[in-house]
């Protein structure tokens, strides 16, 4: 039995994230200080955390050790990241292994593969769930990538950068722009609440009648929303400048709500945000991007579609992913596997064990 001091996962690792243009760290410094004080031995990569603004010499300050190399950081019994594991990271996988990241496997079925096939344990923050039913590890990670997806929007709606020239917010005696979001969740509400405060005509749309009486509750009458149907979404997409898809399924791939046929109706140089990418994407038309080539034209419309938008604002995003992980890394490295037996919420996160699928959604999604 493991004593409130002695962690069942003690050896805590933190390399450096190589996705494309990814910044984000897995753990900041506090965090870190936390992990040590309940007995862990923590593990970061040098400069793993640079990107995020924070340096080695804040990390060892918190208690922690440098390592050279990412070979020795994914050493640990417990490995902490942000992104999928990469092409590049499979080598480091094996069953002694508990890994937990953002994983969503449903839009990356060989990382799904390469995790079953080395034997290693894997929970993903985006499944691990609260009592209310939330998803308090994804939650503020929507957040941002909502109030992202206005902010990158807006600015590619600028001529220069192949956009039909429109400001958001408008001028005295010009119409706003109008922004249409679809989904009315955590994305779907921050990017609302944006365009508001930029001053746009903003439209929400959501197949739920109980979260629209939220939204109409918390907006005061200043957007527009309405009932999810073909119809209303492709009118409204038609008339829009900027389509936000913001529709989350969790642990599954997020269902097309925006087709082909309705991109092929917008104005030249509109633009479309498809926020669920990281999920396989909600608009026909999207492929996933990089922050270094955000962008690609179909049909004359802009499509923004990058895997880890809040990767573009790291030291904002670290901080809140760690203010939401790191009691849920304490409890799996204080409990190890047993976690799921005491935490029927972390149980929800487990999506790989002894080469299988441990997650049912996620199963079925990988079909």
């Amino acid at each position: 039995m493991t004593s409130a001091t002695t962690p069942a996962l003690g050896v805590i690792g933190v390399p450096k994230e190589i996705k494309g243009d990814e910044r984000r760290v897995a753990l900041t410094p506090d965090g870190a200080a936390e992990l040590v004080q309940m007995g862990c031995q923590v593990l970061i990569e040098h400069d793993a955390g640079r990107g995020s603004g924070f340096s080695d010499e804040m990390y060892v300050s918190s208690g922690a050790q440098i390592v050279a190399t990412a070979k020795e950081a994914w050493s640990a019994e417990l490995v902490l990241k942000v992104k999928e594991p990469q092409a590049g990271e499979f080598d480091f996988l094996r069953p002694d292994l508990t890994l937990f990241t953002y994983l969503h496997l449903a839009a990356y079925p060989k990382v799904a593969t390469a995790l079953k096939h080395s034997g290693c344990t894997a929970f993903a923050y985006e499944t691990v769930t609260d009592r209310n039913g939330g998803l308090p590890l994804l939650a503020p990670m929507s957040e941002i990538a909502g109030k992202l997806a206005t902010q990158m929007g807006a600015h590619h709606l600028s001529a220069h950068l192949g956009g039909s020239g429109v400001l958001l917010g408008g001028a005295p005696g010009v119409a706003p722009a109008s922004v249409v979001i679809i989904g009315g969740g955590n994305v779907g509400w921050a990017s609302a609440t944006m365009a508001l405060g930029l001053g746009a005509q903003v439209t929400v749309i959501d197949a739920s009648l109980d979260r629209l009486r939220w939204i109409d509750e918390h907006s005061f009458g200043r957007l527009v929303h309405l009932a999810a149907n073909r119809s209303t979404i492709a009118r409204s997409v038609a008339q829009a400048d900027l389509v936000i898809g913001a529709v989350l399924v969790a642990g599954d791939k997020a269902p097309i709500v925006v087709s082909e046929e309705m991109i092929t109706t917008m104005r030249p140089g509109s633009v479309v945000v498809d926020v669920a990418i990281d999920q396989g994407g909600c608009i026909e038309t999207s492929e996933e991007t990089t922050h270094a080539n955000p962008t690609r034209e179909i049909h004359g419309v802009l499509h923004y579609a990058v895997g880890n938008m809040p990767g573009a604002v790291p030291q904002t995003s670290t901080l809140a992913l760690t203010n939401a992980t790191l009691p849920r890394i304490a409890k799996l490295a204080q409990h190890g596997h047993s976690v799921v037996d005491v935490d029927p919420h972390m149980a929800e996160g487990l999506n790989v064990q002894a080469g299988e699928i441990a997650n049912e959604t996620v199963a079925q999604s990988l079909v």
